[in-house]
């Protein structure tokens, strides 16, 4: 399948699997504005690949109210931009048996860059994305701890739980337009997402980065909007899980516009 889209919006581009990403789509050949917290990071991701197939702009998503002016601004001076990719993340344990150690402003925090942001982004950009006539798409970057959480790690599986919760209703909506809306599932991988287990330890968990990202990029080139990578326990029965539950959505999404 010929890759459909052009220019790539690209939020979390300065590590993990948002850089990784942005380094693979470069190289098919497709241009790339990095976001991210890091100036000297994107600095050195546009001095890498040239200006030409590569831009940067430095944005905190956690600043929601700033929200829509970053993506009037990226809209002003990148119009061709066809697709925009949330992955940007946080994650920490919390134990609420010893609720006196838990910070619930940061589990909070956790929680609004997580997914929150994510919603402010969306809403932000989709009359931009519906106003093409080309196919454009949103991209979420979700966990396999959406389906199955992880019980240590409650505010990132209840976030990316929610994501996914959004996703599949945003899908839905935006069913009759011309604006895909994508979900990327992955397994733990190792990036800085885990340091707080400790720089070694985190970064050697789950599964490579450079393998994950090849079957990522398969997965988009093939045209797929759910793409499932790894699986909590067998994976027969977690995509068998996913499948059911899909169809279940789409079952009750039919029954409430009074379809068959």
């Amino acid at each position: 399948m010929v890759f459909p889209y052009k220019h790539f919006l690209i939020i979390g581009a300065t590590s993990g699997i948002g850089q990784a990403m942005a380094a693979k789509l470069i190289e098919a050949g497709v241009k790339v504005t990095a976001v991210g917290r890091r100036k000297d990071r994107l600095e050195d991701f546009v001095s890498r690949y040239g200006q030409s197939r590569a831009k940067a702009v430095p944005f905190d998503i956690s600043k929601k109210e700033k929200i829509p002016q970053f993506a009037a601004d990226v809209m002003r001076t990148s119009p061709d931009i066809d697709c925009i990719f949330l992955n940007a993340g946080i994650q920490h344990p919390y134990d609420f048996s010893h609720p006196e150690d838990v910070d619930l402003e940061q589990f909070n925090s956790e929680i609004d860059v997580n997914f929150l942001s994510f919603v402010a982004l969306s809403h932000a950009f989709l009359p931009f994305l519906t106003s093409k006539q080309s196919q454009t798409s949103f991209i979420f970057t979700g966990s396999n701890l959406a389906i199955v959480p992880a019980a240590m790690l409650p505010a990132y599986s209840a976030s990316k739980a929610a994501l996914n919760a959004f996703v599949l209703c945003l899908r839905d909506q935006l069913r009759h337009t011309n604006v895909q809306v994508i979900e990327v599932s992955p397994p733990p991988v190792q990036t800085e997402l885990h340091d707080y287990m400790g720089e070694e330890a985190g970064r050697s968990l789950g599964m490579p980065l450079n393998v994950f990202t090849e079957e990522a990029y398969r997965g988009l080139a093939a045209g797929r909007d759910q793409i499932v990578i790894g699986s909590i326990g067998p994976a027969e029965t977690f995509i068998e899980i996913i499948d059911k539950r899909r169809s279940a959505f789409i079952a009750l999404a039919k029954m409430m516009r009074g379809e068959s």
